[in-house]
């Protein structure tokens, strides 16, 4: 998943000051996307790791605790609400965060209701879909900030 130092569109030989710099770069890179990933493997666990064979698409853990009436989708927001932080301590713009909040409280509003709303959570993957605004984001930012980083 590491992507190359150097920009894919600039063969050039770069400084050594630009290669310090892109080195450094990916130092943090790396970092970041560590921190991703724990985020994926959160959001997978609460909406996508289980198969069963009566279902055709994966469930998570979402879904079952949505069972529990009452405090289960309230407990699941909590967990959603981990992903939204950590997408804040990654610097994700507020726009991003603002829409990553308005999926789980939708999840949190229709998984409320009984029986739909625990359908809802089979398909709605409001963790999945926050971690993929996040590394959408990450990588814009990260080939940005790679291709300045060179050019200077």
């Amino acid at each position: 998943m590491t992507q190359p130092i150097y920009p894919a569109s600039d063969p050039e030989i770069l400084s050594p000051a630009a290669q310090s710099r892109l080195e450094a770069l990916e130092a943090a890179h790396a970092i970041e996307s560590a921190k991703l990933v724990r985020m994926e493997s959160l959001a997978n666990l609460m909406d996508t790791q289980f198969n069963l064979p009566f279902l055709p698409v994966p469930i998570g853990l979402d879904s079952l605790i949505g069972l529990i009436p009452g405090i289960g989708d309230t407990i699941s927001l909590g967990v959603s609400g981990v992903i939204v932080v950590g997408a804040h301590r990654l610097d994700i713009p507020k726009t991003h965060l603002f829409r990553m909040l308005g999926n789980i409280l939708i999840d949190w509003i229709i998984g409320l209701v009984p029986i739909i709303g625990d359908i809802f959570d089979i398909g709605w993957r409001g963790n999945v879909r926050n971690v993929k605004i996040a590394r959408e984001h990450l990588e814009a930012r990260w080939q940005k900030e790679r291709t300045d980083a060179a050019a200077l």
